[in-house]
């Protein structure tokens, strides 16, 4: 199972031994649509929340060195995203994320 596959299976199951495994201790997520920049310990916060639903979920492309991940996300608050997330990797383990949003209607 890929990186990707993995760190999706993750943030769906809620299982936080798995995120703090996938994600490297430098890790950072840059949000492109709020320009917000978080660590490693707030996504995995934010994940358990289950904030972050997502379907359609599939991975573009992946090698050793990066992953580029396609899915639809609706939030807690209703909100749904279209979301595409390009990964680096660092050591076997997701060093950055960034992601593009757009906005879906409800």
């Amino acid at each position: 199972m890929s990186i990707l596959e993995k760190y999706t299976n993750a943030i769906s199951n809620k299982d936080e031994s798995t995120m703090n495994e996938l994600l490297h201790d430098e890790f950072k997520f840059t949000m492109h649509k709020s320009g917000n920049t978080i660590g490693k310990a707030d996504v995995i916060k934010w994940a358990m929340s289950g904030d972050i639903n997502q379907e359609k979920k599939r991975v573009v492309y992946e090698n050793d060195e990066v992953g580029i991940h396609h899915s639809i996300v609706t939030f807690n608050d209703g909100n749904v995203e279209a979301v595409m997330a390009v990964y680096k990797y660092k050591d076997g383990k997701i060093v950055s994320l960034e992601t593009g949003a757009t906005p879906m209607s409800k």
